[in-house]
């Protein structure tokens, strides 16, 4: 296990290095291959030309590519400072960008906004596990009756309704029209009550559109598994059915689920824009979108970054949970 938890951390390492300079090619190589000037991207349309010339300065923009990269990729771990046109800017570990419009690091700014987007994560992914799953089990077991084809009608109807039709709908209904629910966001620090009965409904929201995915793919998976030969098996044993769906069928389950719950909770701590956009969250997706829309570069390139690094660190949570339900993982 340790030898399999050493490999899988070396290759998330090696994998950190990658993202920051595909990163940092995406933002600075392309658009000077594409003939656009880097510098007045970060400024803004409204900047004077000494302006511009002062951030080309403190970006390093006329330095050789690899001088470039590697305060970019330095910053991150030892902080970074930005001197030209007069002034000095320094920006503290972890360094993922300084925003020049606002005069302000990008790092608190994504601090600020990352613990609503992933308490958003994170209970709508509770959500969409526990019903998701059990939907799908159920069906799976069974097959053909009322229920099965009840809860896969639910489950496409799921999939197939945007989250920001399905958010309008229960506030609609929930908030304004029977008053059960407050829309309004409260931190959890200042009230636990506030805080859960303003993120229920975004929770529900976003959970029913991933909860109907899982359902579908727990109920595709399990029909399957059920017709192994260990499982007949292990039921000419003698075991009783809940032993052999609990700790057989779902030991084969859980593999792809897990997959795709590392994608789309990394995906989801990255920001949740349609869902943080319509209850008006003040988490990483609204950031996006009032970066977009200020044409505020240096944010749009941390939240990159930081969605990038919760895709890596969920995979890795993942990998070594593979090892933990299939011991095989670990000798392949």
């Amino acid at each position: 296990m340790l030898a399999y938890l050493i490999r899988r951390l070396f290759a998330a390492a090696v994998m950190l290095v990658v993202i920051v300079m595909v990163v940092f090619g995406i933002f600075f190589l392309v658009p000077k291959w594409a003939g656009v000037d880097i510098a007045a991207s970060f400024v803004g349309k409204q900047a004077d030309p000494a302006s511009v010339e002062a951030v080309r300065e403190k970006l390093g923009l006329s330095d050789p590519i690899y001088s470039q990269v590697w305060e970019f990729f330095k910053g991150i771990f030892a902080g970074r400072t930005y001197s030209g046109g007069g002034d000095v800017t320094h920006c503290a570990a972890p360094c993922f960008g300084y925003s020049f419009r606002s005069e302000q690091a990008v790092w608190p700014v994504l601090t600020s906004a990352f613990p609503v987007t992933l308490g958003l994560a994170l209970g709508a992914a509770v959500l969409w596990l526990v019903f998701g799953v059990a939907a799908g089990v159920l069906s799976a077991l069974k097959r053909g009756t009322i229920w099965d084809r009840g809860a896969m009608v639910v489950a496409l109807s799921g999939v197939s309704l945007p989250i920001y039709f399905t958010g309008m709908l229960s506030l609609a209904i929930f908030t304004y029209g029977l008053h059960w629910l407050d829309a309004q966001y409260v931190p959890l620090d200042q009230s636990i009550g506030g805080y859960f009965g303003g993120m229920i409904l975004p929770w529900i929201t976003l959970a029913f559109l991933y909860a109907a995915m899982y359902a579908r793919i727990t109920r595709a998976t399990m029909l399957e598994i059920l017709g192994e030969d260990y499982i007949r098996t292990a039921r000419a044993k003698g075991l009783t059915e809940p032993v052999v769906i609990g700790k057989h069928a779902m030991r084969s389950t859980l593999t792809p689920l897990l997959t795709m719950l590392g994608m789309d909770l990394g995906a989801l701590i990255g920001g949740a824009i349609l869902t943080e956009s319509t209850f008006n969250l003040p988490g990483l997706g609204r950031q996006v979108l009032t970066a977009i829309r200020n044409q505020d570069l240096p944010i749009i390139l941390g939240v990159t970054l930081i969605t990038s690094l919760a895709v890596l660190l969920a995979n890795l949570v993942v990998d070594i949970l593979y090892a933990v339900i299939d011991p095989r993982v670990r000798l392949s």
